[in-house]
Formats: C-alpha cells, sequence, structure tokens
C-alpha cells in the first residue's frame, strides 16, 4: 500500500518511508478535561516495510481501542505523516480461527450428507430436515447476531459461540461430562434436534463476522481474499462431511463416533480461540477503518433500523440479490447432490462422496483466486456479471443428466463450485463498498438472514420439484436455472459509488502528495 492518511497517529513506528511517527501521549475529553491514551505496542516498534508484526497481548478491545483526538486517530498509531498503516502478522491468525469455527459448523449441518441412508434407518427422519431445523434457527440469530457482537464485541461473541456449538455437538454426540467418551449407540432424536439448534444458533457469529474481520485487520487489497476464505471456510466442512462422513457413518456406532469427533474438534478449536483470538489490533489497517471509528461510536441503531436503511440505499440490493442466489444454488447443490447424480445413473457411493468434496473445495479454491483478482482490479460488477452467467450455462447439463453422459455431469459440477462460490463473498464486500460507512457486520447479517432464510424456503421446494421434469431439465434444476437468469438480468442494473474504496484512494493520494 502507498501512503497512509494523515489521521494515522500514535506510538513510533517505522512507516513506509522508514520516519518514526511522533508519539500521541494525551487527548482532550468532554468538558475540556484530559485523559491518558494508551501507547502503541512496543512490537509495532522499528520494524520496516513488511510491516508483519504481532500486537501485544491485550491491546485495544475492538474498535474502541482506536480513539480520536479531533480528527485524529491515537492510541496506537499506524504511521503519521505520509507513514503506511501498519498490517500485523496477528490478522492470519484471526483469519484461521474465524474460518475453522466456520468450517465446523457447516460440517455439523451437512454432517449426514454423504449417509442419508444411515440416518433415516436410526431415527426415521429425513436428513434434509435437521439441515432445515439448523437453517431456520440460523436465520432467527442474525437478526440478533449485530446487537450482540456491537455489545460484546468480536472476541467475546466468536469465543463464546465456539463453546455454544462444543455444547450442541456434544448433545448430537451423546457426550456426557460424567462419561465423556463416544456411547454405542445415538442418543435421541431430541438431542439431535436440540444440539442442531445450539450449533445454528452458535453459525451467525462465524458466518456475518467475515468483513467485520476484513476490515479490522486487513489492508485494502486483502479484504476480498480474507472474506472469501472465512466466509467460504463452511464450504470445507461440507467438503469433509463427505468424506469422512462417506467412511466413518455408514453404521450407528460409525455415526457416534463421527459426531464425536467433530464434538472434540470443536472443543480444542475454542480452547485455542480463548487463548489466541484477539479483539483488534492496536491500529487501523486502513484510512477507511480509521474513519469507521467515529461513525461507530456515534451512530449504533438497532438491527432492524439498519437493514431497512440498508434496503433503501442505492447500489445494495443488487449485491443482496447475487448472494442470496449463490448460496441458494450452493445450498441446493450440496443437499441433494446424491440424488443429483444417482438420477444421471452414477451409483458408486465413493463417487458422489468425492464430487461432493469436490464441489465444496472448488467453490474454496475459486473464491481465494477470484477474491484476489477483485481485491486488485475492484471489477465487483464484471465479475459478478460473468459469474453468474457461467452459473446458468452449468445448471443446464447437470439438470439434464440423464440424457447426458456422467462425466459431463460431474465436470459440470466441479466447474460450477468453481463460478457460484465466489459471488458471496465479492458481493458481501460490494455490499460493504456501496453501504459504507454502516457496519460490516450488520451488513452480511442481513445478506445471511435473507440467504439462509430463502434456502431453507427452497429446499423443500427442490424436493418437490425434482420429482418433476421440463423437457430434458429436471423440475429442482430448471427453478434454479430461472433463479440464476432472474439474478443475473436484476444484478445488471448495478450503478452505485464505491464509497470505501473512494475514502481509501482519496487518503493515499493526499498521503502521497504530502511525501511528495
Amino acid at each position: 500500500m502507498a501512503g497512509s492518511p494523515e489521521s494515522f497517529r500514535g506510538a513510533a513506528v517505522v512507516g513506509h518511508h522508514g520516519r518514526d511517527a511522533e508519539p500521541e501521549d494525551r487527548a482532550e475529553s468532554g468538558g475540556g478535561r484530559r485523559r491518558d491514551l494508551p501507547r502503541a505496542a512496543d512490537s509495532a516498534a522499528h520494524r520496516g516495510p513488511d510491516r508483519d508484526v504481532a500486537p501485544r497481548r491485550g491491546a485495544s478491545g475492538g474498535r474502541g481501542g482506536w480513539q480520536r483526538r479531533g480528527g485524529d486517530v491515537v492510541g496506537g498509531g499506524g504511521g503519521g505523516g505520509g507513514d503506511a498503516p501498519i498490517l500485523y502478522g496477528q490478522r492470519w491468525v484471526q483469519l484461521a480461527y474465524l474460518s475453522t469455527l466456520a468450517l465446523l459448523s457447516d460440517w455439523v449441518c451437512f454432517s449426514v450428507a454423504a449417509t442419508p441412508g444411515t440416518w433415516d434407518a436410526i431415527f426415521h427422519h429425513k436428513a434434509e430436515t435437521l439441515i432445515d431445523v439448523f437453517l431456520f434457527t440460523n436465520v432467527i440469530f442474525c437478526f440478533l447476531e449485530p446487537a450482540i457482537v456491537a455489545r460484546l464485541g468480536l472476541r467475546n461473541v466468536v469465543v463464546g459461540a465456539g463453546f455454544l456449538m462444543t455444547a450442541g455437538c456434544a448433545l448430537r454426540s451423546g457426550l456426557e461430562f460424567e462419561n465423556f467418551w463416544p456411547y454405542s449407540a445415538m442418543p435421541t432424536y431430541t438431542q439431535e434436534v436440540l444440539g442442531t439448534v445450539l450449533v445454528g444458533a452458535a453459525q451467525p457469529f462465524f458466518q456475518c463476522t467475515p468483513t467485520l474481520l476484513s476490515a479490522t485487520w486487513f489492508g485494502k487489497d486483502e479484504r476480498a481474499v480474507a472474506t472469501s476464505i472465512a466466509i467460504n471456510a463452511n464450504q470445507i466442512g461440507i467438503a469433509t462431511s463427505f468424506i469422512v462422513g462417506g467412511v466413518m457413518a455408514q453404521t450407528e456406532t460409525g455415526m457416534n463416533g463421527y459426531f464425536s469427533l467433530i464434538t472434540f474438534l470443536s472443543f480444542a478449536v475454542s480452547i485455542g480461540a480463548v487463548v489466541q483470538f484477539q479483539e483488534a489490533p492496536p491500529t487501523p489497517p486502513s484510512s477507511s477503518a480509521a474513519n469507521k471509528v467515529e461513525v461507530a461510536a456515534a451512530d449504533r441503531k438497532p438491527f432492524p433500523v439498519i437493514a431497512w436503511k440498508l434496503l433503501q440505499t442505492k447500489g445494495f440490493l443488487q449485491p443482496l440479490i447475487a448472494f442470496v442466489v449463490s448460496i441458494g444454488i450452493s445450498n441446493a447443490v450440496s443437499a441433494f447432490i446424491g440424488e443429483t447424480l444417482m438420477r444421471s445413473g452414477v451409483e458408486s457411493v465413493e463417487t458422489i462422496d468425492l464430487t461432493g468434496a469436490g464441489f465444496q473445495l472448488a467453490i474454496m479454491f475459486g473464491s481465494i483466486f477470484l477474491g484476489g483478482y477483485v481485491d486488485k482490479s475492484k471489477k465487483y460488477k464484471g465479475v459478478t456479471i460473468a459469474l453468474i452467467a457461467i452459473t446458468a450455462g452449468l445448471l443446464l447439463p447437470i439438470g439434464a443428466g440423464a440424457s447426458l453422459d456422467n462425466s459431463i455431469v460431474l465436470a459440470s459440477i466441479i466447474a460450477l463450485g468453481l463460478v457460484v462460490g465466489p459471488i458471496q463473498p465479492i458481493n458481501c464486500e460490494l455490499a460493504v463498498e456501496v453501504a459504507y460507512p454502516e457496519d460490516e457486520n450488520a451488513i452480511v447479517a442481513l445478506q445471511q438472514v435473507c440467504g439462509n432464510l430463502f434456502s431453507a424456503l427452497l429446499v423443500p421446494v427442490l424436493a418437490t420439484a425434482g420429482t418433476m421434469t421440463l423437457g430434458p431439465m429436471q423440475g429442482d434444476y430448471a427453478l434454479l436455472e430461472v433463479m440464476a437468469v432472474a439474478g443475473l438480468v436484476y444484478f445488471a442494473t448495478f450503478d452505485a459509488p464505491l464509497k470505501r474504496l473512494e475514502m481509501d484512494s482519496a487518503a493515499e493520494k493526499s498521503a502521497d502528495e504530502k511525501t511528495a
């Protein structure tokens, strides 16, 4: 990144041009009284151009830890007078924990997608019913999540949600504190549903916070990639459910051991988060993040009020629709991939499991690659239009799989993952751009509410449509095709300024002029 905004001031740090910024030790508070401000992390001092340092433990309790003196951000410093903002190595630790917890949560959601027959034989309930329970719970807590995060902070809610998820996993596996070992048989169906509700309640705190994490920790040319990794980490969880679940969950005792494994992994990651997951870096990573300090402090509104304002913001509805179309299609393909492939003549369970895993991995790889491209080019609209158009094209051979060669269907499913998955993180970032300086967390929460509610309603509709045909197309994929085309037509009307990018670009230009 080129220079930094003048508002980044604080402790002595070596910036882009190797100059030390002078510390600001005191600031004015209300009524003319003065109060002490924390000094910057000593580890940030004298580090040179890579600026890849870890903040001291306990530094800054959230964005509230970045304090203002007049128009300047203080309380840790990001390099003043032309120095570049500091990017801390801890940001990758933050991303790793949030992504792993998201992975585990969707692993639970789709845990029996690879073995629905085993589940049905044990409980005499359809596996997709459990997915619907999870998604409806998720929607409810997406409404509550922004207010909880605003009140408790990112670290507290992520760590707390990790243990809530662990409790849900323990219920699903039949583990008890007095006998913390896998049972030989599954617990009751009521316990399974209750455990799923707890995990569904925890997931929004991993699922709605990626843009908040990327804006708080990552530079302006890293945000789309960071958001892509965190938002689509859950796809790796679904892929894991196909691979591990397909191997372990073929019998009741095997499924019990499988669920117990997920419980132990969730517990271990939650303990790690207690030790290592932090609230915020000592200094803002960009001028737009620094500017949000003042806005966030002065503009605390209930989520429904924020949501209504967002829906009225120019350019917000197009990325919202793109997000909903993407999550609806990817969740539908994930939930019904077994039925889809069997209709196409694929009978091998191993092939079905590997294809399901391949679809999820393709979503992640496509998101990282295209997220990196969008970070550099900022071509949100052009990339999204291309991705939705290709998605619509790939749905055709999958839906007409009964009359095509298996290899075409299998290749189309993997290719679909590469293009449909990146639409979500790219349009999360696009929504944040057009709605700046609104709360990133509330923006993604609204997208997740709409996306998951739509998915939950769509699952039973697709289950019925799948029994019908429309020419060579199966009814479920014909419906998905209509969704994709309608979403493409509407998204093409997008025409709104990228406000956050304009803020960062103006600050960089100003800093470059001062250092010229």
